[in-house]
């Protein structure tokens, strides 16, 4: 990307995470394709990837882990992707994040107690 500065740059985290939330997904990869890294974090340590999941578009997700994004790259409240899918219930996402490679067991509330505590068990089968 061209020399911004702080303002700037965090304009354009900014854009890229409300693309990932909105799974406008061509728009968001436009930013990775333009120098943005992608597992940058916003203010809260979101990613990209961690939005998309938490927000139900598979199709965003399943572009972010074909890019590489880290699966298992939590924010600063140590909640990971995988545990934000199983709490929304999004079965397909789970299923994306697990073939990806997805750690069950970390962050807190873990993917696996996330499951437990709210009944879906299942997600994780």
């Amino acid at each position: 990307m061209a020399q911004l500065d702080d303002e700037q740059t965090q304009e354009i985290i900014a854009l890229a995470m409300n693309y990932a939330r909105s799974g406008d997904t061509p728009e968001l990869l436009e930013f990775f394709d333009h120098g943005l890294p992608l597992d940058v974090q916003d203010g809260e340590g979101n990613t990209a990837l961690m939005l998309a999941a938490y927000h139900g578009h598979a199709d965003t997700v399943r572009a972010l882990i074909e890019r590489g994004a880290d699966v298992d790259l939590r924010n600063q409240r140590d909640q990971s992707p995988i545990a934000g899918a199983v709490f929304k219930g999004e079965d397909e996402i789970v299923r994306l994040l697990r073939a990806a490679g997805a750690d069950l067991d970390a962050g807190t509330p873990s993917a696996r107690a996330t499951a437990e505590m709210f009944n879906k068990t299942d997600l994780l089968d």
